[in-house]
């Protein structure tokens, strides 16, 4: 990664941190680690681990004689995971600050090797690919999850809409998931990176809503953080505002969060 991307990642996901917990995170990080069907006593990587939301699960399969470590460029991110792992007496798992892209572990150390919700934000994904399964072992796994189609509908088209409003040079009309949300996009960059025993898995999903300011909080805990800072106060707050009333008179409870998950066995 650059380091001008290094550092948008980091200022984004450290700010994020606070309201970062949001369901949908842990559900996918575990779901993503019960695909691995992983042994005791396995040793995992966890690339962009953010809060533990797949590094956790995988330190609880692993069990004690395993080992888990797990990765991410967010300070703040770590420290929220090392308080959830030592409340939940996790003593097999270590948090990193590290570049995912950088790691310079040796070939063929890692039982399984983890990435939920974070391939996307390298520009070059295929040598990302390629170097989190060189560090695979043989008969060992690869899983990489990423969103699906429609990600945060119906309230990331208004939140869109309102941001080109306030501010068009800030207006998202590409994200960097939107290269590989389709299944078939998943597989493809597999094979570039010389994976080919690859099962791929698109999954619905969604996020209940108990109110329309529960928008807000997933805003203030994703990769939209970014923007809000860019924004400045009184535009976010008016992008808020806007967000929140609309969800209100459209009668709003839920968003998407569409996933597709990609495990390959070497």
């Amino acid at each position: 990664m650059t380091d001008a991307a290094k550092a948008k990642a980091a200022a984004t996901y450290n700010a994020a941190a606070d309201n970062y917990d949001a369901g949908f995170w842990d559900r996918y990080g575990r779901r993503t680690v019960e695909r691995l069907e992983l042994r005791r006593g396995a040793r995992v990587l966890d690339v962009a681990c953010g809060t533990g939301a797949s590094a956790l699960p995988a330190a609880e399969a692993a069990g004690p004689e395993g080992r888990v470590v797990a990765v991410d460029l967010a300070e703040n991110m770590l420290a929220h995971a090392r308080r959830k792992a030592a409340a939940q007496n996790l003593r097999n798992i270590e948090f990193r600050l590290a570049d995912m892209t950088a790691l310079g572990y040796p070939g063929a150390c890692f039982d399984a090797v983890v990435c939920v919700f974070g391939v996307f934000f390298v520009p070059d994904m295929k040598t990302l690919v390629t170097e989190l399964w060189r560090m695979v072992k043989p008969d060992g796994k690869l899983a990489i999850t990423t969103w699906g189609t429609r990600i945060f509908e119906p309230m990331y088209t208004r939140w869109n809409e309102a941001v080109r409003a306030e501010q068009p040079d800030l207006y998202a009309a590409f994200c960097p998931w939107d290269r590989i949300v389709e299944p078939g996009a998943l597989a493809r960059l597999f094979e570039d990176a010389g994976v080919l025993e690859v099962d791929v898995v698109a999954e619905s999903g969604k996020q209940d809503l108990a109110r329309p300011e529960d928008w807000w909080t997933v805003v203030l805990g994703s990769g939209l953080r970014w923007t809000v800072e860019q924004l400045g106060p009184e535009a976010a707050e008016r992008v808020q505002r806007d967000n929140i009333d609309w969800a209100r008179r459209n009668a709003v409870d839920s968003i998407e969060t569409n996933v597709v998950y990609t495990v390959a066995t070497k």
